[in-house]
């Protein structure tokens, strides 16, 4: 479980493990601006700012504003013997125009495409963390 917390509270390294998060430069300790891509040809840039850390809890939360405005959470927590679970929440409101625009008739499309994000993230973490 530590491996994992560990591993997600490092947002500047996710680029290493993460495909479809490009790139992230840190601008302080507690923020960075994210840039992502996943399957359809857009991408998003947010500024992402450390709202809670708290390892006790096994909770990691940023503020993000940009493309997208709101909220995202890593919650993990033990699974079994010696599995983890880790949960990601987010609430955002898309600012980016084009996005905006296909939200309805393309919604179908960005759902997947968020799916295939999170699944390449989830196996790429996996695989990160069996080295």
């Amino acid at each position: 479980m530590d491996a994992v917390r560990r591993a997600l509270e490092q947002v500047d390294a996710y680029p290493r493990w993460w495909p479809q998060v490009r790139a992230v430069t840190r601008l302080d300790e507690n923020t960075g601006v994210v840039r992502v891509r996943s399957f359809l040809p857009y991408e998003l840039v947010v500024a992402v700012r450390e709202k809670r850390r708290a390892p006790e809890a096994g909770v990691l939360e940023v503020a993000i504003s940009g493309d997208m405005d709101g909220w995202a959470r890593w919650t993990v927590r033990p699974r079994g013997a010696d599995g983890t679970r880790a949960v990601y929440e987010q609430e955002v409101e898309v600012r980016k125009t084009l996005v905006r625009r296909l939200a309805v008739p393309g919604r179908p499309l960005l759902i997947a495409n968020h799916a295939l994000m999170m699944r390449g993230g989830r196996r790429a973490l996996a695989a990160a963390l069996a080295v």
